[in-house]
């Protein structure tokens, strides 16, 4: 009676097509009702159809504007035109994830309102926070851009979104960058004022020593010993009473005109190239250049992209054939186990 049995379930399943024939009636009855039925509650009475909207964009290279514009080596302004790599890629989508992007997204859009979340609900913001992303992604492609997608109900809505968002990025990462970039001026604006300042101190003790008859100490130096001798030579003793005054003077103030004018001359080395870099500081504080290359903008979908009916009809069908030949073989395989 066993071996009866054994047979019975051997026969079963190495003879599939054979048993789905003779249950061939049911299950068609199971597989079309579940066809009419997936169709039915997937129309747009109980799924709100969705449009999808996307902007392609590249990164651009992470180079700050003063080393695009006003490096002196040619090769770095070349930085103002490249896209940016995998690594400049990685940064976009991190801007992007922001909870800068989202929460000004949410409030220009009231997407609170537009997903249709209680306000009064105890977790109205995680809720929020799962349909935002739900509807609205964000990834990377093989060619190194990054792609923004977003579902909506309204599809000029969806496009906007995109839009806005990619717009938002050059806000964002110039919002962050400008924070460093004015402290960096700062800094350099401080230093740049103090050696102007110190550059001015000397330029007035150096005036003040013209004043007093030093010009030149070198020159006047060698000049004024050469008269003095020939003024002693030639006894005349008046000329050189003065030039022995004129070279009281250059001996006394002489050693500090030198030492004043060589310092001034390296001071306004270091001012000018202070005043190089506060320039460079300004211009990356105060400008602003895009951050990405907008490939493709976002437009309004003239066809829903969800839900896809005939997938979702197709794969209930197919799941409820599965599971109703299933059932029916283990209904049978009961039966002839009590047998």
């Amino acid at each position: 009676m066993a071996e009866d049995k054994n047979l019975g379930l051997d026969f079963d399943s190495s003879n599939l097509l054979l048993f789905i024939i003779r249950w061939k009636k049911p299950l068609v009855i199971i597989a079309v009702a579940a066809a009419v039925l997936s169709a039915i509650f997937s129309a747009p009475m109980f799924i709100t159809p969705k449009f999808e909207s996307t902007v392609i964009m590249f990164p651009t290279s992470t180079a700050s504007i003063s080393k695009s514009l006003l490096a002196k080596n040619n090769a770095a302004k070349e930085d103002l035109l490249s896209f940016g790599e995998e690594e400049q890629a990685e940064q976009l989508l991190q801007i992007l994830n922001s909870d800068e992007i989202r929460s000004r997204i949410v409030e220009q859009y009231d997407l609170m309102t537009h997903y249709e979340i209680d306000t009064t609900d105890q977790y109205k913001q995680t809720k929020l926070f799962k349909e935002y992303e739900s509807n609205i992604t964000y990834k990377r492609t093989e060619f190194q851009s990054v792609r923004i997608d977003v579902l909506d109900s309204d599809p000029q809505l969806a496009a906007d979104i995109a839009n806005n968002i990619a717009a938002l990025v050059d806000s964002v990462k110039n919002r962050m960058q400008k924070e460093r970039a004015y402290k960096a001026m700062a800094i350099a604006e401080a230093e740049y004022m103090e050696m102007k300042d110190y550059v001015k101190e000397l330029e007035d003790s150096l005036n003040t020593m013209r004043e007093m008859g030093v010009n030149d100490y070198e020159s006047m130096s060698e000049r004024f010993n050469e008269y003095y001798a020939k003024a002693i030579l030639e006894g005349n003793n008046r000329a050189a009473e003065k030039l022995a005054e004129q070279l009281k003077i250059l001996s006394k103030y002489g050693g500090a005109y030198v030492s004043i004018r060589d310092m001034l001359e390296h001071e306004k080395e270091q001012l000018s190239h202070l005043r190089a870099k506060y320039q460079e500081a300004r211009v990356d504080a105060e400008q602003t250049l895009p951050h990405k290359f907008i490939v493709n903008s976002a437009f309004a979908a003239e066809k829903k992209s969800y839900p896809i009916r005939w997938l979702i009809v197709l794969i209930s069908t197919l799941s409820t054939f599965i599971i109703a030949l299933l059932a029916i073989i283990v209904y049978e395989n009961v039966i002839r186990a009590k047998v």
